[in-house]
C-alpha cells in the first residue's frame, strides 16, 4: 500500500523544550511566518502536564491501551511525525520520505520545527516494502503511531509485539488531519494541546478561504495522471486527505468523482475513453516535469477532459509541494497554503 500511494500520489517521545519552537519551511514567505506565531504559542501547550494514563484508543484493528505516558515514539505513515512534533513530542524514529522528501529524507517544515526546538532528527527508516519491524524494535519505542498509513493486519500484529500500535480508525490512507491529530494527542496524553493546535490551524484555513473566495463552491477533480500511461485517469476519493483539505478551502467534488471510487478506496481509475465525461470547474494533478501538462493537453484522449481542454487544470511539478499537499498536517498546511493554493485559485478564476 505504501508503494502504491507513492506512485499514485504523488504519495523518547522527548518532550521538547518548545521555547522558540516554530513551524513552516525554511524559505517560507510572509504568510507562513505569520502563521508560525500562532503555532509557536499553541504548541507550547504540548509541555502541559500529561493526561492520566492508561488510555485506550479504538482503531481499525481493535483497541490499543497505552499504560503510561510514552517517552519514546516511533511513527509510520507520512503525517504522524508532524502531528507528534506539533504537540511538542519529537519522535525517535520516523518513516523516510522517499518521494518528495528533502536530502535528509525529511521535510522542510518538520526540520524547521526540530531546528527551532534544538532537538535532534529522528532515525529514518524506509517503509517502501512495509514497516521495518527490526529497525523499529532497536529504537525501543513506547508507542508506534500509524493513524494515517497503509498498515495491514499482519503488520499491526507484528509491530504490536514491539510496542502498542495506534492504527487508522477506518481505512488505510484516508484519515483526515484533524482525526490523526486527535488520536496522536490522546496517545501522547496531550489532547488539550491537540485541540489548541487544531484551533490554530483552523484559523489559517479560514484566512485562506477569505483570501481566495473564488474557491467556494468550485467543483473539483483531484486526479493522478502520468505521461507513461495515458490510457486511464486516476481520481482521488473525497475522503483522501489531500481532497479533504481542498474541501476545507471551500471546493466541492465534481459529480464524476462519485462514480470513479469504490467503497474503502482512496482513489479509483476510469478509462481515458471517458475523458469528456470528467467535468469539473478545476482539475488538479501531479507531474514529473513541467512539460507534462502540455503532454496531457495534446493527448487525443486526456486532452478531452473539459478542465484540461479549457485551461482550468493545474499540474504541480514540485515534489516537495506535492508531498505537503498529499499529507496535510498542522506543520505542512501553512506550506500548502503558501505554495499550492494560489495555483488552485488561478485555475478557479478561469472557470
Amino acid at each position: 500500500m505504501s508503494r502504491r500511494r507513492l506512485l499514485a500520489g504523488i504519495a523518547a517521545a522527548t518532550a521538547l523544550a518548545l521555547t522558540g519552537c516554530s513551524t513552516g519551511p525554511t524559505s517560507g514567505g510572509g504568510q507562513t511566518r505569520a502563521a508560525d506565531t500562532d503555532t509557536k504559542a499553541d504548541t507550547k501547550a504540548g509541555t502541559a502536564a500529561a493526561e492520566s494514563f492508561p488510555v485506550t484508543i479504538r482503531h481499525a484493528f481493535g483497541e490499543t491501551t497505552i499504560e503510561r505516558e510514552p517517552k519514546r515514539v516511533a511513527t509510520l505513515g507520512w503525517s504522524d511525525q508532524d502531528n507528534a512534533l506539533a504537540l511538542g513530542v519529537a519522535p525517535v524514529g520516523a518513516t523516510k520520505l522517499t518521494w518528495g522528501g528533502n536530502k535528509a529524507g525529511s521535510s522542510d517544515w518538520f526540520d524547521a520545527t526540530l531546528k527551532s526546538a534544538g532537538t535532534k532528527a529522528p532515525v529514518r527508516y524506509d517503509d517502501s516494502d512495509g514497516p521495518p519491524a527490526e529497525e523499529i524494535a532497536t529504537l525501543r519505542p513506547d508507542v508506534i503511531l500509524a493513524t494515517n498509513s497503509g498498515l495491514t493486519r499482519a503488520q499491526y500484529d507484528k509491530l504490536s509485539k514491539i510496542a502498542p500500535v495506534v492504527a487508522y480508525p477506518k481505512a488505510a490512507w484516508t484519515t483526515p488531519w484533524r482525526t490523526s491529530l486527535k488520536l496522536v494527542g490522546k496517545a501522547l496524553g496531550r489532547s488539550e494541546a491537540a485541540d489548541k493546535v487544531t484551533a490554530a490551524t483552523e484559523r489559517r484555513i479560514q484566512d485562506a478561504r477569505a483570501k481566495y473566495p473564488q474557491l467556494k463552491g468550485t467543483s473539483l477533480i483531484f486526479a493522478y495522471l502520468t505521461t507513461t500511461d495515458l490510457s486511464q485517469v486516476g481520481i482521488y476519493a473525497p475522503q483522501d486527505p489531500r481532497v479533504s483539505f481542498m474541501h476545507d478551502l471551500g471546493l466541492v467534488d465534481a459529480p464524476a468523482v462519485a462514480t470513479a471510487i469504490k467503497p474503502g478506496q482512496f482513489y479509483g481509475t476510469v478509462s481515458a475513453e471517458r475523458a469528456p465525461q470528467l467535468k469539473s470547474d478545476v482539475l488538479l494533478t501531479w507531474s514529473e516535469n513541467p512539460s507534462d501538462l502540455k503532454t496531457f493537453i495534446d493527448d487525443k484522449l486526456i486532452g478531452k477532459i473539459p478542465a484540461i481542454a479549457d485551461g482550468r487544470a493545474y499540474a504541480e511539478a514540485d515534489k516537495h509541494v506535492s508531498l505537503a499537499v498529499t499529507n496535510p498536517t498542522p506543520l505542512s498546511i501553512p506550506y500548502v497554503i503558501e505554495h499550492f493554493v494560489p495555483h488552485v485559485a488561478k485555475a478557479a478564476d478561469r472557470s
